[in-house]
């Protein structure tokens, strides 16, 4: 096998790491929790940092009006299928395929990966705007507004004494090497036809 395809059989092996390794966390530190409350979204699930933390999380966002945080979304059935497909369709290509058929998969894989980012996005945006107007506490912005209380896609950021932290974890590395290398097959293979067609 070619070294490019070998690169290639990796890049689709990588992503399934999705489901042993937890995608991203979302942690809130405050004067009052000495230890962080912390959550681990994985591929189909949601998942304490500490124990009882999303229980913890779920009763202070009660106050303010937020949702509670769902045993269980749509995107859980979703995504991992999508995953375990993408990674089969990448194996086939990397026996069958081509270097151009890599490159293929490369961008199918980071329109998929920001479909899901942009699917995340709006979640966090419903989970912290769409509030109950009967809630218990109610804060505003200067300007008169109802306060938001989205947590950061990606980054830190001060929620009145909290500040949110939201990053991705190992399993979001996992995917993000596995497309990378795809495209390091792509550019290795296109390389190697090159010198075949010079020589």
């Amino acid at each position: 096998m070619k070294k490019s395809n070998i690169i290639m059989l990796i890049a689709a092996i990588l992503p399934l790491g999705l489901f042993v390794f937890p995608l991203w966390k979302i942690t809130l530190e405050a004067p009052q929790y000495p230890t962080p409350l912390g959550m681990y979204i994985h591929i189909n699930d949601f998942s304490d940092a500490n124990p009882h933390d999303i229980k913890n999380i779920n009763l202070m966002n009660h106050y303010v009006g937020m949702k509670y945080i769902p045993e269980a979304i749509p995107e859980f059935k979703i995504f991992p299928i999508g995953i375990i497909i993408t990674s089969i369709i990448g194996l086939i290509i990397a026996f069958k395929g081509n270097y151009k058929w890599f490159l293929f998969w490369f961008i199918l894989m980071v329109v998929l990966s920001s479909a899901g980012l942009y699917d995340f996005y709006l979640w966090e945006h419903d989970y912290g705007h769409n509030l109950d107007p009967k809630a218990i506490m109610k804060f505003t912005n200067p300007d008169g507004s109802v306060m938001g209380f989205q947590p950061p896609l990606f980054g830190t950021k001060d929620i009145l004494n909290f500040t949110a932290h939201s990053y991705p974890r190992l399993g979001a590395y996992f995917l993000g090497i596995g497309i990378f290398s795809s495209l390091l097959a792509y550019f290795i293979g296109k390389k190697n036809k090159t010198a075949l067609n010079i020589s």
